[in-house]
């Protein structure tokens, strides 16, 4: 399985790669909207749709609205207004809420799990990451690549800390394979990947690097364990829907990992949030 996965990995970073450092930002949002698409299908089929014609009917409506953002934003040269920090709060505090209500109590509130209303809000969510990605992207390849990697890290070193130390659940009722020492060791992975990426900012600058000249170190260990806690809860969230639909992968595109929301989850609340920190 853990070679199949890495198999996987690297197919996806051979398609990203060569797109997030090209001159133009066009190329690599076409295929994060297409990826994204792909995860639009996937969380209506967690919310309670089977039927393919749905599920194809969501998703050509995503893209659509999709699509119009970004023609818009090819018109205006790339630039999003400093107003967009009213957005970016705005999915952070819509995703505090949704956590927050279905966490503690491993359950998606009653009035949420209505299909209908399930699968508007992965619509908005999804779409505020995207939104989020191609901003991000903008800014640079390398500065969007610093933040990416901090998930991936956490994830890494969660997967090989649980092995190696993993007694006690994080939340069992939700996600069994999830323990509190891999969450540690994600944490620890991360605040050592957060102070390389300083380290790193003369030759190479990047997310950490900026909200470290902004914030300084406390701000930047505060950010950090902010980002961490969004992209554990993210995962779990993702399990909770599985649960609630009784799948193990939210899709099979991605072979070790799943579907595309498997492999994307911890990043739909890490990236506005991301954008919302940068703007403090």
């Amino acid at each position: 399985m853990l070679r199949q996965r890495i198999l996987t990995a690297l197919v996806l970073m051979a398609l990203l790669l060569p797109t997030l450092f090209l001159h133009d930002p066009l190329p690599f949002a076409l295929l994060a909207l297409a990826f994204c698409t792909v995860a639009m299908g996937e969380w209506v089929r967690l919310a309670g749709y089977r039927r393919w014609s749905v599920l194809v009917a969501w998703s050509f409506a995503w893209v659509g609205v999709a699509g119009v953002l970004l023609w818009l934003l090819w018109q205006q040269a790339w630039f999003m207004s400093p107003d967009w920090v009213w957005f970016w709060a705005a999915c952070s505090a819509a995703w505090l809420l949704l956590l927050g209500l279905s966490l503690p109590s491993a359950r998606v509130p009653a009035g949420l799990r209505h299909p209908v209303v399930l699968s508007f809000m992965g619509f908005l969510l999804l779409l505020a990451a995207w939104l989020a990605l191609v901003e991000l992207r903008v800014q640079g390849a390398v500065f969007l690549l610093s933040l990416l990697a901090l998930v991936w890290a956490a994830d890494i070193a969660a997967y090989f800390g649980g092995r190696a130390w993993g007694r006690s659940k994080l939340a069992p009722s939700i996600s069994p394979g999830k323990t509190r020492a891999g969450a540690w060791t994600a944490l620890a992975a991360t605040l050592l990947y957060a102070t390389l990426c300083v380290g790193l900012s003369p030759r190479l600058p990047n997310y950490f690097s900026q909200i470290q000249i902004h914030l300084g170190w406390i701000g930047l260990l505060l950010i950090v364990v902010a980002l961490l806690a969004f992209a554990i809860a993210g995962d779990l969230f993702e399990s909770l829907l599985k649960r609630a639909a009784g799948v193990k992968d939210s899709g099979k595109l991605l072979p070790g990992h799943g579907g595309v929301l498997d492999r994307i989850d911890a990043l739909l609340p890490v990236l506005p949030l991301a954008l919302l920190l940068l703007a403090l």
